[in-house]
């Protein structure tokens, strides 16, 4: 029994050791300033204080990447999360977006807030100040909503 732990050990520490060797890029590409949500959108600073600590780790090119985002094969997990996170909604390239994609997302933003899906359960443990309250998911809603409105008066189109 013993030399079959001392062997899975073995086994484990080498497949870390080798792990290291692939290591994705943790990339935070260039941003120009005009293009980030927070000079797009009329945000109060309660929703942006929220939206930063909560979401932009992931959702937009300003990641803070901790220390186990060096350590294979976790590194491969964070960097992947947040390459998913930037496709889905990236505020730091929000003027990019067209009326009818903000509104949508701004949708999308208050669904996933409110269904407690973001920020995910995997990051909250480390990252204790991104947790949502009640309150903070009420307040992105609102916000989101007002927001779709002002989408919608100023395009023509309906929230």
């Amino acid at each position: 029994m013993w030399i079959w732990s001392k062997r899975a050990v073995v086994g484990v520490a080498i497949f870390i050791m080798l792990a290291q060797i692939y290591r994705p890029a943790r990339t935070n590409p260039p941003t120009d300033k005009n293009q980030e949500i927070v000079a797009t959108l009329a945000i109060e600073p309660a929703i942006a204080s929220v939206l930063d600590r909560s979401c932009s780790d992931c959702h937009s090119n300003r990641t803070v990447w901790p220390w186990y985002s060096h350590v294979a094969p976790v590194s491969w997990l964070v960097v992947s999360d947040v390459n998913r996170g930037r496709q889905g909604v990236n505020f730091s390239e929000w003027g990019g977006y067209t009326a009818e994609q903000r509104s949508k997302l701004l949708e999308a933003i208050c669904k996933e807030v409110t269904e407690g899906d973001m920020p995910p359960i995997a990051y909250t443990p480390m990252h204790s100040s991104a947790k949502l309250t009640k309150a903070d998911a009420q307040e992105i809603c609102r916000w989101t909503a007002a927001t779709r409105q002002t989408i919608a008066a100023s395009d023509g189109a309906k929230p």
